[in-house]
């Protein structure tokens, strides 16, 4: 179930089986479903002013990069849909205005589209970070993109805009955009009739032949009809397995927490509230 799906409509957690293990999903569902009850938008569809703000129980604002929690108990993460999957409206979270409302990317004083559609539902994980100030030398020294970490969530169906959605991490990219660091997590959610089947990158495969090459030639390829250089990737281009993936995940949230104490230069003028 998505959590914060639209202006008008509250979360309700799903009904789950009454054992120990869903227990404690429900119990992790439920902590957030208290900190995002809606969003509510502000200004037109496609239009620069269009801003999707989260909404907390009692109806302020909150950050989806800040204010909801990365980690469930059950072992899953919480993805933010930027991004639905089969649209192509290049929307982001705004990580430089207060509440880091989600948005349409600007470039020259215009809205942002991908050339054509992305096939997967896209977004972040809150409470992660990619320092630009940390070398990765596996990748050559490059260094993070001052982002959260996106996803890729590979599910069936389509997410909601401004939806928050327990996955499950099985691998990831790093791939090097302009000379950044910008891993791309493969993630599944829960929800998936195939989420049982696939707890690693391998299972990927199995369940969905030849999604992980689509992935990488789809964002290694997504600037070319712009004239612009093909995106590259570290580690021999391979999609890296789960244990790696959890730990990229557990190294930006360190990142993070640096950010936020103040640990970290914050030389990006990032919305820290």
């Amino acid at each position: 179930m998505a959590m914060g799906l639209s202006s008008k409509q509250t979360v309700r957690a799903t009904p789950l089986r009454a054992n120990r293990a869903a227990g404690r999903v429900n119990v992790a569902r439920r902590a957030l479903v208290a900190r995002a009850q809606k969003v509510e938008t502000k200004g037109e569809s496609g239009s620069l002013e269009y801003r999707m703000f989260f909404k907390s129980e009692c109806g302020e604002n909150m950050s989806p990069w800040h204010d909801l929690p990365l980690y469930n108990e059950d072992g899953t993460v919480n993805f933010v849909c930027e991004i639905p999957k089969e649209t192509s409206a290049k929307m982001e979270v705004a990580t430089d205005e207060v509440k880091t409302p989600i948005k349409q990317d600007v470039k020259k004083g215009a809205v942002r589209f991908y050339p054509y559609n992305i096939n997967w539902n896209y977004g972040l994980l809150p409470q992660t970070w990619e320092d630009p100030a940390h070398a990765n030398e596996e990748c050559g020294g490059v260094f993070g993109d001052n982002d959260p970490v996106d996803v890729v969530e590979i599910g069936s169906a389509a997410c909601e805009m401004g939806g928050v959605y327990p996955v499950k991490p099985v691998g990831v990219y790093a791939m090097i955009d302009d000379g950044e660091l910008d891993w791309k997590v493969i993630a599944i959610s829960t929800a998936d009739p195939k989420a049982a089947n696939i707890n690693d990158v391998e299972d990927v495969e199995k369940e969905f032949p030849g999604e992980l090459e689509k992935i990488r030639v789809w964002f290694r390829d997504y600037k070319t009809p712009d004239g612009k250089p093909q995106n590259g990737y570290g580690y021999d281009d391979k999609c890296l397995n789960k244990e790696f993936t959890m730990g990229v995940i557990a190294e930006t949230h360190e990142f993070y927490n640096k950010l936020k104490s103040g640990a970290r230069a914050n030389s990006e003028e990032l919305s820290l509230f």
